[in-house]
């Protein structure tokens, strides 16, 4: 599908519409440049159509359910049904409804869309999958990443990747998960809620990279849910009906999904063409520009590796296309956010580790009104801080953290301090007000919780 007529130069050719590509198209329309997108499959890419937008999509509706099933303590009483197809036909239906919009923005905006591979024949110009050739003044690589394949656990049908995960039909009664990252553990939530006996198989434990105090949460959270996590765990072979680990255990499975982690998608792109320098990962590398070793070519998200973000894909296409127009841009922000969509929810935005020169304090949900009428107590936010009391990390294991840890990235963005955030009004009765309570406990000054008389100087 073409937007218009495919034109022979651009200021700005985009390999990949995705999340980063399609904002970085729409800023530099608006910055006046001729701008193409060269997709081969949806706009959007795989945060609308495959993973992020999916993935919440589907945790919501399985939380409807398990909610109406689990109501009892709230005085309802209820056994909802599931019909997987029109889950699955609403999940479809939002990332159409999304992709349609991208495609109207773009529309709007001017920029052309090429459906096809592309590419590079030189620093310079681009070879489509159609035969068509385009010359650009610039490009820029955002073609994302794809799912890694285990050795011996190659993708069947019955053997999935997280995107088939995210689209099925029917819902199986068992099913298990090998990787135990953030993926996995949104996985295992969701089809548990839908009540599915889920193992997940994790080479040493769930969120290995994330607080550990956290992660005990999210562990008893899935306990709760029925889900089996087995530590330490290799898996060893399969049959169409279980897994057999190292350690001898069989697990029993109707569906197996591998979600060990992304690799950056440069497969085909003729960069050897280029000047473009790939490291031993196969990740893009570029500069704070986000310019690759070829002065014409920039390269944003995924595809340049860790974090692996879509909010960082579209930050960076608002750069790179800045870069393009000539403009004095760099990547600089000083935090990335990220959320894992558990239950409770993790948001952590900066760093919120001990070490010489800070400080940190911890409030727990038990103490927050919100949270107890809710009835959703396990938690606690902790916020880190300096000796000049300038926040550096805040960790949000909550409700709605997915929501609050926006306040803590711009709190870190912008230098603030505990008292910033502590003198600020915070709406009552949120889940909000917990960062502003753990702020006032830095300064010594706690007013639902008790430290004690040693949390005077707030340290």
């Amino acid at each position: 599908m073409v937007m218009g007529s495919i034109p022979e130069k651009v200021n700005l050719a985009i390999v990949g519409g995705g999340v980063g590509g399609y904002v970085a198209a729409i800023r530099a329309a608006e910055l006046g440049l001729s701008v193409i997108i060269i997709e081969k499959d949806k706009m959007g890419g795989h945060c609308l159509n495959y993973a992020c937008i999916p993935s919440k999509t589907l945790l919501h509706i399985a939380d409807i359910y398990h909610k109406a099933k689990n109501s009892q303590n709230f005085g309802i009483e209820a056994e909802p049904k599931i019909n997987a197809q029109k889950i699955l036909e609403w999940r479809m239906g939002v990332s159409e409804k999304l992709e349609k919009g991208v495609e109207f923005l773009c529309n709007s905006n001017g920029i052309e869309i090429v459906k096809g591979g592309a590419t590079f024949i030189s620093s310079q110009k681009l070879q489509i999958t159609n035969g068509t050739e385009i010359d650009f003044d610039t490009a820029i690589i955002a073609t994302g990443s794809v799912p890694v394949e285990l050795k011996g656990f190659e993708f069947n049908d019955y053997i999935l990747d997280y995107k088939k995960a995210l689209m099925l039909s029917t819902i199986p009664k068992t099913l298990t998960i090998i990787g135990a990252g953030y993926v996995a553990v949104e996985l295992a939530t969701l089809y548990a809620k839908l009540g599915v006996s889920v193992s997940i198989l994790a080479r040493s434990t769930i969120l290995s990279h994330f607080d550990p105090e956290a992660v005990s949460i999210i562990e008893k959270s899935l306990e709760k849910l029925n889900v089996k996590i087995y530590k330490n765990s290799v898996p060893e072979s399969h049959t169409q009906t279980s897994i057999k680990l190292k350690s001898g255990e069989e697990i029993p499975h109707e569906l197996v999904v591998v979600a060990v982690g992304l690799k950056p998608y440069t497969d085909n792109l003729g960069l050897e063409n280029t000047k473009v320098v790939v490291d031993q990962k196969g990740f893009i590398t570029v500069g704070q520009s986000l310019n690759t070793a070829d002065e014409k070519i920039l390269a944003i998200g995924d595809v340049i590796g860790e974090p692996m973000l879509a909010h960082k894909s579209m930050r960076q296409g608002v750069i790179a296309a800045e870069v393009a127009a000539g403009k004095n841009a760099g990547f600089d922000n000083v935090v990335i956010p990220a959320v894992v969509f558990s239950d409770p929810e993790i948001g952590i935005a900066g760093d919120v580790s001990e070490k010489t020169g800070i400080y940190i304090k911890k409030f727990p949900l038990t103490a927050l009104g919100r949270a107890i009428a809710m009835n959703k107590t396990d938690g606690f936010v902790k916020i880190a801080y300096d000796k000049n009391k300038v926040v550096k990390g805040i960790e949000i294991v909550s409700s709605d953290a997915n929501a609050m840890v926006a306040e803590a990235a711009l709190a870190i963005e912008m230098g603030a301090t505990l008292e910033d955030i502590a003198d600020t009004i915070h709406p009552h009765p949120t889940y909000t007000e917990q960062i502003q309570e753990v702020a006032e406990a830095g300064l010594g000054r706690p007013i639902h919780f008790f430290y004690g008389k040693n949390n005077e100087n707030g340290k």
